[in-house]
């Protein structure tokens, strides 16, 4: 959902929310009333970023949170959001990553009874990624342990397809669909990946760009015990 308060509606509702008066807030932060009134009056849209830090220390909320509605605020926000618009569904991918070989990339089936809901803000903001092109699926093998067990579903971002940074990709090495950590081998030519197994007793082995099919890169796992 797109962000539509400003930083005078955030500290207007962060402030009643808390049961705060703008003087009150004020005085707690040790700043002039009228650099809040200022504020809440949109008298003031560059305010100093010291004082704006004291307030967001009364209001219990990250400073870039009145500033761009980004960042942490203890307990619930005081913007309620609709629950379509707050949560979006992730659908599984069919192939399932396996870590030492599996099956082959074939296609992409979505399936709406299994999907995972993830935040919506959570993924615009910390992952900053498009949740169309996010897709859940599960590891097998013991390959990438202690890092990823057998069974974890990961959260794979298929627009996030190069390996650099360094990282941790679902991909077809030729042999079958796994996931593996990979870094790009600088200055190679042809450009080559090492593609490496967390788990010791699998040795690393290199790949040119071309011998492999970088699926995405995985963002985030979830594990059952």
């Amino acid at each position: 959902m797109a962000e539509h308060h400003t930083l005078a509606d955030r500290l207007r509702a962060r402030a009643q929310q808390l049961g705060l008066s703008p003087a009150h807030v004020a005085e707690m932060a040790d700043v002039n009333r009228s650099f809040v009134y200022d504020i809440l009056r949109g008298r003031s849209t560059r305010p100093g970023m010291e004082k704006l830090g004291a307030v967001a220390g009364v209001l219990k909320v990250d400073r870039d949170w009145l500033i761009h509605g980004i960042g942490n605020v203890e307990g619930t926000s005081p913007f309620i959001e609709s629950p379509d618009e707050a949560f979006v569904a992730i659908a599984h991918a069919t192939p399932r990553p396996s870590m030492g070989g599996g099956a082959v990339v074939e296609e992409f089936e979505e399936t709406a009874d299994r999907a995972y809901h993830f935040r919506r803000a959570w993924i615009r903001h910390n992952l900053k990624a498009n949740p169309a092109q996010l897709r859940i699926m599960h590891v097998e093998g013991d390959s990438m342990a202690p890092t990823l067990l057998d069974g974890d579903a990961v959260l794979v971002d298929m627009a996030r397809r190069a390996p650099n940074p360094p990282g941790i990709f679902v991909l077809d090495d030729g042999l079958g669909l796994v996931a593996k950590r990979l870094e790009h081998i600088p200055s190679s030519d042809p450009p080559a990946v090492r593609v490496i197994s967390d788990n010791g007793f699998y040795s690393p082995y290199e790949r040119t760009a071309d011998e492999i099919h970088i699926v995405g890169r995985i963002r985030w796992f979830a594990r059952e015990i």
